[in-house]
């Protein structure tokens, strides 16, 4: 029994034993960090990673004390250094690893974070291709460039830009961030993003060429991608190169951000560079815990303990310490122990260079990893959990401006509310929205220090003016052509463009550039096609606005209204019933009516008192009046006038109608004549219904749309050189090898036109197009083009331009619009009816004052007599002495005489005087 007790008690030693070393908590556990020290972020992570392991150690209730060491290495900005520099750290048995800051040095330690099974959480590799997938084992307690270049390209689409230029330093934090940046500006519709990259190790002269190259394109928004940059040497290029004027627009990625909160306050001078630049900085909510630890930071800086200001990037490396804390407490309090074992893969390999058998794999760090993945405290910088891709749950960004040396924040951007001017934390528990109407931010002063928002882009300047291709004519060219090689350009369409330009807010440098020979009109599909192929920046000209066309480029307004139409000889008129009314214009007709009606009434008011013809019932009167004024056209009145005045007035009424009826017969006949040479063409179908020739002018459009469209044979279709050209062949006709008609475009028809006055137009156009100024696919200057040429049509200055070109002899379209060709004009019988006018005037004169006279006479004989007539009342009244003057002259010349004649037989008597008593 004793012996049994023995035992008994040894085993419950033995057992007692191995479970303490079982369950013995390690005095201490190494975590690897490696960062380059001397840089803008190391120099605020390594005082923030060592105040974080102080505050853990001096914490009596965490880790039950266990202590953190860190074994920190210096990459050296070098990607060789740190992977040589991670290899010596991780052989010291680390169980986690943080860091790196470089994206570079991330993918190659990731991969060995991954073969070794040690947690790799790093507080600055924001590449975006650092992928939980690829990389189990990496863990990112800061924000990733995915998240951030989406605020980025909602900034740019926030301001309605859609081009941008992207500078970038060509290593994978660049090319990857940049390439984020491109797919998001993709989801917003924009029209273009240049890529520029720079060296790894850029100079100030790479800068140069860089922005150099850059202003040689469209686009004046810039997308700065680079590492920290203490001195700001793009900026400061950019101010040299006069990149930082109110043309431009700079953002920046955090970068900038967390340069600026780097600067000691003495060295804020160095922002004037900076002046308009706007800019990312990851979003950190106010607490007590991020004051405290300012307000520690800043003691620490009057010790002499640190060299650099705290930002962004000091806050998550204080944090990640403290993540992993919280993982290797909760791996300890589970009873889990840190052991290593040897990898059979690394044993194998034999080599003397690498001691690749002293790395060990960590049997736990799949659980450790578990943990920190599930780690969740309210550290410095907000809120620390991760998600399911194992990043840091974001917190949003602040939108800075740099103003006067002065950063500002003009809002926020979250997931949740977009762009606000509120931090995201206070607008908890409202409602969400993502509407573009409800995006705000603050007031921005850009580069110029102006706070209106910048074009964005130009579309030349002097370094690359606007190449303009012209096409160089060889007919036609009043349109545009070239100066008797005096390389300068002249025309209609080079006038309509220059005084556009006058309209549009901005310079636009260009020059024009021939295309064609010169010695035959060129082929304008090809001129549109090199626009496309980038070969001209723009096209000036007669260049018609069709279907296949608007598929390659994009045209303007068009500044005149065009369309085929059909030339012909314009004797070849349509015969009318009412063709015996041409040969006078509409006024032509009405003064000779009135002329008539006229002389009518003046011949009845000098015949009424002599002539029996002219007397009667009222009735009579006014027929006989009429009849004998209308029958003086045809000779065959039988009424003759009497008096004297009578007679002048209708010798001239008479010489007036020999010259009117003998003009209007033989216009007449000649109208009459010609219409019996009537063309069959009327319009479009008849002219397809025929199998005559057609005209067209080389270079146009006309041919294709006659052959394709129309199905006209091509054997039909004549090519004409120059307007010469067209009249010889219309002169021809299509029976002695020329053409019966000409299909061309309404404009050189005009043209044309306006110095040939024996051919026409025959119908209406039979399509419906313009002329504009052709531009590149989504070219700016084709909106603003457009709107230029609208304020012009508005100004009446495009009335002008035509003027001054094509009517010089009269434009054509009025010549038509106002009569027919052979019409007889009022102007030329001017004179003609004036003289008859002036002595119808003149006798008409003659004979009211010889009627007053005779009846002032008559009436003081009547006052003599002492006693009123039977057809005059004496009266002192007005309007019975006007009556009685109508009823005088109302009466026959031989009665008034008669009674003179009584008045002198019949004296009057003398008034008896009275006798006095």
């Amino acid at each position: 029994m004793k012996h049994l007790g023995f035992l008994s008690l040894l085993m419950i030693w033995v057992v007692s034993q191995s479970c303490l070393v079982e369950c013995k908590k390690p005095v201490s556990v190494n975590i690897g960090v490696i960062f380059t020290f001397d840089s803008v972020i190391g120099r605020a992570a390594r005082p923030a990673m060592e105040a974080a392991v102080s505050d853990i150690n001096e914490t009596p209730t965490f880790l039950n004390g266990t202590r953190l060491n860190l074994i920190m290495a210096d990459a050296n900005c070098n990607a060789f250094l740190g992977t040589v520099e991670a290899y010596q750290v991780i052989e010291q048995e680390v169980v986690a690893f943080i860091g790196p800051q470089s994206s570079s040095i991330a993918h190659m330690i990731s991969s060995i974070a991954n073969g070794l099974q040690v947690p790799l959480v790093s507080y600055a590799a924001t590449d975006p291709s650092l992928s939980a997938k690829q990389f189990p084992f990496f863990v990112r307690t800061v924000q990733s460039d995915s998240n951030q270049m989406n605020v980025m390209a909602s900034l740019v689409d926030f301001y309605g830009w859609k081009e941008v230029i992207g500078i970038y330093v060509d290593d994978d934090y660049g090319r990857n961030g940049i390439s984020a940046l491109n797919d998001e500006l993709d989801k917003r519709m924009a029209k273009a993003f240049y890529k520029l990259p720079l060296p790894l190790n850029f100079t100030q002269s790479d800068i140069v060429e860089l922005l150099k190259e850059s202003k040689l394109l469209g686009p004046r928004v810039y997308v700065v991608h680079v590492n920290p940059d203490p001195q700001l040497r793009i900026f400061s290029t950019a101010k040299i190169l006069k990149m930082m004027t109110s043309d431009y627009v700079w953002f920046a990625t955090d970068w900038l951000s967390t340069t600026i909160d780097s600067f000691a306050p003495v060295n804020r001078t160095v922002l004037r560079v900076l002046q308009g630049v706007v800019g990312l900085r990851q979003h950190i909510p106010e607490s007590n815990q991020k004051k405290d630890f300012t307000a520690r930071w800043r003691k620490m800086q009057q010790k002499g303990l640190l060299r650099s200001e705290l930002n962004t990037y000091g806050l998550c490396a204080y944090d990640t310490v403290w993540t992993v804390a919280h993982a290797i407490d909760k791996y300890i309090n589970d009873g889990n122990n840190f052991t290593f074992s040897s990898s059979g893969k690394l044993n194998d390999t034999k080599t003397s260079e690498m001691h690749l058998d002293k790395l060990k794999v960590f049997d736990g760090g799949a659980i450790l990893l578990e943990h920190i993945m599930n780690t969740s405290f309210s550290g410095l910088t907000g809120q620390v959990h991760f998600g399911l891709d194992r990043n840091i749950i974001t917190s949003g960004y602040d939108v800075i401006n740099i103003d006067k040396m002065v950063v500002h924040t003009v809002g926020y951007w979250s997931d949740i509310f977009g762009f606000s001017v509120s931090p995201p934390e206070t607008l908890r528990g409202t409602k969400k929205s993502h509407s573009v109407l409800d995006q705000k931010l603050g007031s921005v002063t850009w580069p110029g220090g102006k706070t209106q928002r910048p074009r964005g882009w130009v579309i030349a300047d002097d370094e690359r003016p606007l190449r303009v291709g012209v096409p160089h004519r060889a007919s036609f060219v009043d349109f545009v052509t070239e100066l008797n090689g005096t390389h300068k350009i002249a025309g209609y369409c080079i006038d309509v463009f220059t005084e556009a330009l006058k309209f549009i807010p901005y310079n636009i440098p260009y020059k024009f550039e021939l295309f064609g020979d010169g010695r035959s009109n060129p082929n304008y599909n090809r001129l549109v096609k090199m626009i496309a192929d980038d070969v001209f920046d723009a096209a000036v000209g007669d260049i018609a606005i069709v279907k296949n066309r608007t598929e390659m480029v994009d045209f303007s307004q068009p500044y005149i209204t065009t369309g085929l139409v059909i030339v012909a000889p314009i004797h070849n008129t349509k015969s009318s019933a009412w063709v015996f009314l041409k040969p006078f214009t509409a006024d032509m007709w009405c003064m000779t009516a009135g002329g008539f009606c006229i002389i009518a009434v003046v011949i009845w008011i000098l015949e009424h008192r002599v002539n029996d013809a002219f007397r009667g019932p009222p009735r009579r009167q006014l027929m006989t009046m009429f009849m004998f004024s209308f029958s003086t056209l045809f000779k065959t009145n039988q009424e003759v006038t009497v008096s004297t005045l009578g007679r002048l007035v209708m010798v001239v009424w008479l010489f007036l109608l020999m010259v009117i009826t003998s003009s209007y017969t033989a216009n007449l006949t000649s109208i009459l004549t010609v219409q019996q040479l009537l063309s069959p063409i009327t319009g479009i179908d008849s002219l397809i219904a025929n199998h005559w020739p057609i005209g067209y002018q080389v270079g146009s459009f006309a041919y294709g749309y006659l052959s394709e469209t129309l199905n006209i044979h091509k054997s039909r279709l004549v090519k004409l050189h120059s307007p010469e050209e067209y009249e010889t062949a219309l002169r021809l006709g299509p029976d002695n090898g020329g053409v019966a008609a000409i299909v061309d475009e309404l404009p050189y028809v005009e043209l044309f036109l306006s110095k040939r006055t024996d051919f026409g137009i025959i119908g209406q156009p039979f399509t419906k197009s313009g002329w504009g100024f052709a531009f590149q696919r989504d070219s700016a200057l084709a909106v603003d083009m457009s709107t230029a040429i609208l304020k012009l049509s508005e100004s009446g200055k495009l009335e002008e331009i035509h003027a001054r070109w094509f009517c010089k002899m009269g434009c054509p379209g009025e010549r038509r619009g106002k009569s027919e060709p052979n019409q007889l004009h009022l102007v030329s019988f001017w004179g003609l009816y004036l003289l008859c006018g002036a002595i119808t005037l003149a006798a008409l004169l003659i004979y009211i004052l010889r009627m007053v006279h005779q009846y002032a006479r008559y009436r003081r004989r009547q006052m003599k007599l002492g006693r009123p007539s039977s057809s005059v009342q004496t009266t002192t009244r007005f309007s019975q002495v006007i009556f009685n003057f109508f009823d005088f002259i109302d009466e026959k010349e031989e009665a008034i005489k008669k009674m003179f004649m009584q008045c002198e037989i019949n004296p009057v008597p003398e008034t008896p005087t009275s006798s006095t008593a």
